[in-house]
């Protein structure tokens, strides 16, 4: 394996470690909205998720260089990064608040399949054709669990719909920026525009939260920083089109926490289109680095058996006779 190679898959893995640790962030951050979402209004919400996740990543500076790593000369692509978000922020907990864990959390899954689209004409990264019908079967799939009908787009499902695509907006800008913006910018100046927005239309519905109240809009906004340094982090490392059907994975565990809080289980349509849309996702990633970081290992590990039988047999040659 060449030493190019091991670079590459270097990065592969800390982008993929980046990523994975976004998507635990992200479903904590879900979890406590929808239960907070129960009993307080979206914007406050919004707001205090916002103030908490703000104060992370102000007291979080001085491992990201300081306050110098937040100057920039591509102020017009945070403001629109920073509309993005809240769009993305308002879209989704609008829909998680009526409707189950695991069904927002499939719609909103349509955003890595997006990401795969936008990255031909924004990133000029080339998609064939196979992945082009992975792409359209994951579509298939958010369909499926839209259950078609004249009711299929319901206010809740539309609002997580625009997240979605306001989320693979912000990673394919996290990608293109990557050369000139640090992590840590990426993700502070997306927090502003759902601060301010929510701080606007805050006063007169606020909700004196209590005790367990505040611990979980604390936890909310810690479990939102993470999210963000870790998807923009991991999309800073690899190109988009590799790590978005990762994000997947939260599939998982929304439905199994879906299960144990909510006593929600995903009926056949969900079933059913999450997994043409989990499918999808795979053969894009099978279809994207399935000769290149996969072959890599293959070729490594292939060249290690004939050396390890070798040193078998002559360790067997050595050994005395049984018996002597």
């Amino acid at each position: 394996m060449s030493e190019a190679e091991n670079r590459t898959g270097d990065h592969f893995g800390t982008a993929l470690a980046y990523l994975l640790l976004g998507v635990s962030g992200g479903l904590g951050l879900d979890l406590c909205a929808k239960k907070l979402l129960e009993t307080y209004p979206i914007e406050q919400f919004v707001f205090l998720r916002s103030v908490f996740g703000m104060l992370v990543f102000l007291l979080s500076a001085r491992w990201y260089g300081g306050f110098g790593a937040l100057r920039s000369r591509r102020r017009s692509w945070h403001v629109l990064r920073t509309l993005l978000s809240v769009g993305a922020m308002f879209g989704f907990f609008y829909g998680l608040a009526r409707m189950p864990l695991v069904n927002a959390l499939t719609i909103a899954f349509m955003a890595p399949l997006i990401v795969t689209a936008l990255s031909v004409p924004f990133l000029g990264e080339h998609v064939g054709w196979r992945r082009w019908l992975a792409v359209i079967a994951g579509f298939a799939g958010v369909v499926i669990v839209l259950r078609p009908g004249p009711g299929m787009f319901t206010p809740a499902a539309i609002g997580v719909i625009v997240a979605a695509f306001c989320w693979a907006g912000l990673a394919v800008t996290a990608r293109k920026l990557a050369a000139t913006e640090s992590s840590y910018s990426l993700s502070f100046y997306i927090m502003g525009g759902p601060l301010l927005v929510s701080a606007f239309i805050l006063p007169g519905n606020f909700v004196s939260p209590d005790a367990r109240g505040w611990l979980l809009f604390i936890l909310a906004g810690i479990c939102s920083a993470i999210a963000w340094v870790g998807v923009v982090g991991g999309y800073r490392r690899a190109p988009p089109v590799v790590l978005a059907p990762f994000e997947y994975t939260a599939l998982i565990g929304a439905a199994i926490a879906g299960y144990l809080i909510w006593d929600e289980v995903p009926d056949r349509w969900v079933v059913t289109g999450g997994a043409i849309i989990i499918a999808s996702g795979i053969y894009i990633v099978f279809r994207e680095i399935g000769g290149q970081v996969t072959s890599r290992y293959l070729r490594s590990f292939t060249a290690a058996v004939p050396a390890a039988v070798q040193r078998g047999l002559r360790a067997f040659r050595k050994s005395p006779p049984a018996g002597d």
